[in-house]
């Protein structure tokens, strides 16, 4: 479920381009009419307000919010105004020129989109940075790490809700053998993980946990605190619950020491559309307190009030 909130009646997109422009005149830029129009409006409406946009001023309305937004509150925009694929293919090259979090968000991308999404991601990818989203992330990873993410984002998984429950309870078991001995890199833990369906995945972890006892996250967490780990751990979240994984991303995000900004902003832009009343809700469940009025105690300015209308919530008031 969306928590994004459109208008009943929505303006035409050539009004919406002209109180943008509006927006952009003067010295600085109206920051709030920026927000009343983009964080209301869906991702056809969005693209057609930067064809349109262009059409009557000769600029790329990505490069006017460049030029006239700073900082936190411009890179929420930014994300938000981008299709859904180039977002994720920004997300991605950005992600391979970073020391932190890359495995993290390259991982997010390539199982939370459906395959033909993935193929859009890869497509959108190719069109603005000239090289293929694979090749990037083969050369930018590393070691195990490395083969874990380069099937994750170049496999085609197939889609169909159907599960094998017999395949689901052999492959259960081989995992649990390759656990159980430390062999968290084999090859057919990462064939499994990576090239089964959602459904298929879903049915071993199910299988899984009812021939042992216990989740196989459980059996993975605590023996050993490497990064492949960490990384083969979120890849089964997000294959199983991408709501309660992304709950985590936020939590984590808000409770660290200093508020992760580029974590709530990935986090509240790419689901938005999606699934963010879902993870509100698991959020509420889990903290006890509503996202909105977390997000509001630790964000401020247009920075925050973008996210909270992401969030459906511009009310929501700092404790």
């Amino acid at each position: 479920m969306a928590t994004l909130k459109v208008p009943a009646c929505v303006p035409s997109v050539q009004e919406d381009v002209e109180q943008l422009h509006k927006a952009f005149e003067g010295w600085g830029a109206n920051e709030d009419m920026i927000i009343s129009i983009l964080a209301h409006r869906d991702a056809a409406h969005r693209n057609a307000i930067r064809e349109v946009y262009y059409e009557c001023y000769g600029e790329g309305l990505l490069k006017v919010l460049e030029k006239e937004l700073h900082s936190d509150f411009e890179r929420a925009v930014l994300l938000w105004t981008l299709e859904p694929c180039e977002r994720d293919a920004y997300l991605a090259n950005e992600a391979t020129k970073k020391w932190t979090s890359s495995n993290q968000v390259l991982m997010e991308i390539a199982c939370t989109r459906s395959p033909q999404q993935l193929i859009l991601v890869r497509e959108a990818y190719h069109d603005r940075f000239k090289r293929s989203i694979e090749e990037d992330v083969a050369y930018h990873t590393k070691g195990d790490c490395r083969k874990l993410l380069v099937p994750l984002v170049s496999t085609y998984r197939y889609p169909g809700i159907e599960a094998d429950l017999m395949l689901a309870k052999a492959e259960a078991k081989i995992l649990h053998k390759k656990i159980g001995s430390a062999e968290f890199c084999d090859d057919e833990v990462i064939r499994i993980i990576t090239t089964r369906s959602k459904a298929q995945v879903n049915a071993t972890l199910n299988m899984y946990r009812n021939e042992y006892g216990h989740e196989l996250v459980k059996d993975l967490e605590g023996r050993s605190d490497d990064d492949f780990v960490s990384l083969l751990i979120g890849t089964i979240e997000c294959l199983a619950c991408p709501e309660k994984y992304f709950e985590k991303v936020l939590r984590n995000g808000i409770h660290k020491l200093g508020t992760d900004e580029w974590a709530l902003t990935r986090v509240i832009t790419t689901r938005a559309e999606i699934d963010l009343a879902i993870i509100k809700d698991e959020y509420l469940r889990r903290n006890s307190v509503m996202l909105e009025y977390a997000i509001a105690k630790e964000t401020s300015g247009h920075f925050g009030k973008m996210l909270l209308a992401l969030l459906g919530h511009e009310e929501a008031k700092k404790n």
